[in-house]
């Protein structure tokens, strides 16, 4: 068996790809570095972007784009916010070079005057929504011109600085992009678009047709493959984010916890226990109740976190508030308060002086915690206890603005992902696999000619796959599994065509045997066999009987036409090779040879298990004379009902005996014996194989001459 291997195509496609990314990152990041260093208002970190995109195509042109702005976040702290756009860009610039490549100045504007408008329409809303794009407005000097001019408002005002910018930015960057491009020899070009296959790259119609190929496929491994790593990267980023807030929130609610405790044990230094009495008593009369309150003021102002600080000594009907520190100073002190549900089930632990874990209250909007500190006289009872309140507002603004942000940092890298997954599975699975099974399937819907086979396996191997992985182990099993069948087929062509020449041999020679016993045919089946040629092939070319007539019935009733004759084996000699005129008894006999010949013939297709040819062969075997109006023998068989091969033989029989000598009867002229034939069309023969025997006179006539030397 031979065993294919095919040689090794370009190495280092993904190297070539990263390095070329490489080069792209490191030629944006320099442009805006040096831009933001100068001042200049435009950035130009799109440069490398475009030309990766153009030459490197769309997975080197996101990476280029999203890498880019991430190391530019280390200088520019928005940058980590615009991956996503940068990402756009190469993907719009992907797209627009093969639908429209940069040859023409039209195009290029084209190019321009979108990518500007995008990036400016799109970073305007970002900058002005979550960033301080509004601030920034107000402090440049192009942006207060164009507001004073358009009627003071400044949101459109900054709108159109931006489009004037990326126009200018992106207008530099396409035009560097295109000198680079002219600069780059084609041979490079050819070298990276290569690195971003697995296998022979396709066109742009090879593609197509690969794709249209492949729509019978209920589900597409490329989108089921993409619909996994986009739902798997949703949910990392919600599990990401939602971690990473309740983290915050956690954080900071332990944070403000502690500050709040500190707050509440400096207050207790400064609150004497032993005069909690008297100041439920007198209130704010009491003495050293406003030195004690100024302190505690002074203590709650340096506090960031504590927003309400109050002590209270519970009892079992209500609180007694001692001190008002909300800093309005209308409440009464001592205030009365009042217990709700709620609180009434801790209200034990109060009174028995015990430490309380601090108590939760609120929503995601306005979150509050309040902290219990016990402050103890010398003996060790609690004389009231210290609360504080703390929270975290407006937690529903923080999580949409953190949200925001979060999706526009990840959403870059996100295009980044699915870009990722979507070339390596495109260029190491679905286009090898695709590209194998239409080459495998063209083995079984194009038939198995031995042409047909070659180009077959010559296809296959042109794919030249390549991925290092179980798909090329897959294509070099193909590969082998098909050159192995093109040569097998090869084998058994050549031992079908020796064993068909060994049969028509055997045809022959059976044909010659009859032949010889009987002393007026000579040459019979020799141009017999001529005619039934040219008849079937007549047929074919008329588009006669064409669901009956393909190429394997001409060739079956070819080989087998030597083989009408065959029952007279069975004739005895004196009276098939009797000279004068035959009895009605004699031809009874005689006309015994049809179903003599059938009876040999059916033995032999017993006996070879059916082959087609050999059906022909009884077929003419039997009924060559029967006739169309159904007065012929043995069978009294008309029209359509006699074998089709039977009446192309009857045609070519009864020409062969009229322009032939007997013993019975000199051989008739060529016109006596076609006016003959004309006549029995309709009556005796099938009128469309007399139709096309007339029709190839010369054909016949060359028989004839070859044959029959004296006419």
């Amino acid at each position: 068996m031979a065993e294919y291997k095919y040689p090794s195509s370009t190495k280092g496609g993904a190297r070539t790809r990263i390095l070329l990314a490489l080069i792209g990152i490191t030629v944006n990041v320099l442009l805006a570095f040096v831009m933001g260093k100068l001042g200049m208002p435009m950035f130009l970190d799109t440069v490398g972007t475009i030309t990766v995109a153009v030459v490197g195509g769309l997975f080197p042109g996101i990476f280029t784009a999203v890498m880019t702005n991430a190391i530019c976040g280390i200088f520019n702290q928005n940058a980590i916010y615009f991956g996503f756009l940068n990402a756009i860009v190469a993907i719009f610039t992907a797209w627009y070079v093969r639908k429209f490549p940069f040859k023409r100045i039209k195009y290029i504007l084209i190019y321009i005057a979108s990518v500007a408008f995008t990036s400016a329409t799109v970073s305007t809303v970002i900058n002005w929504n979550l960033l301080d794009g509004a601030q920034i407005a107000k402090n440049t000097d192009p942006t207060t011109v164009f507001a004073s001019s358009i009627g003071g408002n400044l949101f459109l005002a900054y709108y159109l600085y931006t489009i004037l910018r990326n126009i200018l930015d992106k207008g530099i960057s396409a035009v560097i992009a295109w000198i680079l491009l002219k600069i780059i020899p084609e041979s490079v070009k050819q070298k990276y678009e290569r690195g971003n296959w697995k296998q022979k790259p396709l066109s742009s119609e090879e593609l197509s047709d690969l794709k249209q190929w492949g729509k019978g496929t209920a589900h597409s491994m490329g989108n089921r493959t993409t619909s996994i790593v986009i739902s798997t990267s949703l949910l990392l980023i919600a599990v990401t984010g939602w971690i990473g807030f309740g983290l915050y929130f956690n954080n900071t609610k332990q944070e403000k916890t502690i500050e709040a405790l500190n707050v509440l044990k400096l207050s207790a230094d400064v609150i004497d226990p032993a005069r909690i009495n008297d100041y439920i008593a007198a209130g704010e009369g009491a003495e050293g109740y406003a030195e004690t309150e100024a302190i505690l003021r002074k203590i709650k102002s340096h506090s960031q976190s504590v927003e309400t600080l109050f002590f209270v000594k519970f009892e079992k009907d209500a609180g007694r508030r001692i001190f008002n520190l909300d800093g309005d100073g209308v409440e009464i002190i001592p205030a009365k308060l009042e217990y709700d549900e709620d609180f009434r089930e801790h209200l034990p632990q109060f009174l028995a002086g015990e430490n309380i874990e601090p108590l939760e209250h609120g929503s995601i909007n306005h979150w509050t915690r309040s902290i219990f500190y016990p402050i103890k006289d010398d003996n060790g009872h609690v004389a009231c206890y210290g609360v504080a309140d703390v929270s975290i507002t407006n937690m529903q603004s923080y999580l949409k603005s953190f949200s925001i942000k979060a999706f526009f940092i990840l959403l870059g890298f996100f295009i980044l992902v699915i870009a990722h997954n979507l070339w390596v599975t495109n260029v190491t699975m679905v286009y090898p696999i695709r590209s194998m099974a239409k080459c495998v399937d063209n083995f079984a819907n194009l038939g198995y000619e031995q042409e047909q086979l070659d180009k077959n396996v010559r296809s296959i191997r042109a794919l030249h796959i390549e991925t290092k992985d179980e798909v090329e182990q897959l294509y070099n099993s193909i590969c082998t599994m098909t050159l192995n069948l093109s040569e097998q087929m090869r084998d058994l062509r050549r031992l079908s065509d020796t064993t068909a020449r060994m049969q028509d041999g055997l045809i022959i020679t059976m044909a010659d045997m009859v032949e010889n016993r009987d002393s007026d045919t000579g040459a019979h089946i020799q141009k017999t066999a001529a005619y039934v040629k040219i008849i079937v092939e007549g047929l074919q070319k008329k588009g006669y009987y064409a669901e009956k007539i393909d190429a394997k019935f001409i060739s079956d009733v070819i080989r087998s036409a030597p083989l009408h004759d065959i029952g007279k084996i069975n004739i005895p000699d004196a009276v098939l090779n009797k000279p004068g005129k035959l009895t009605d008894e004699e031809f009874e006999i005689i006309k015994t040879h049809t179903t003599s010949g059938k009876k040999i013939m059916e033995d032999a297709i017993s006996t070879v298990m059916g082959e087609n040819y050999l059906k022909e062969a009884r077929n003419m075997a039997a009924y060559h004379h029967e006739r169309w109006d159904g007065k012929g023998y043995p069978d009294g068989l008309h029209g359509e009902v006699i074998p089709l091969s039977a009446r192309i033989m009857a045609v070519a029989d009864v020409f062969d005996a009229l322009t032939s000598p007997r013993v019975y009867k000199p051989a008739f002229d060529l016109d006596k014996a076609l006016s003959i034939i004309n006549e029995g069309s309709g009556t005796q023969f099938d009128p469309k194989c007399v139709e096309v025997f007339m029709d190839n006179l010369p054909e016949v006539k060359v028989i004839l001459k070859k044959y029959n030397r004296d006419l």
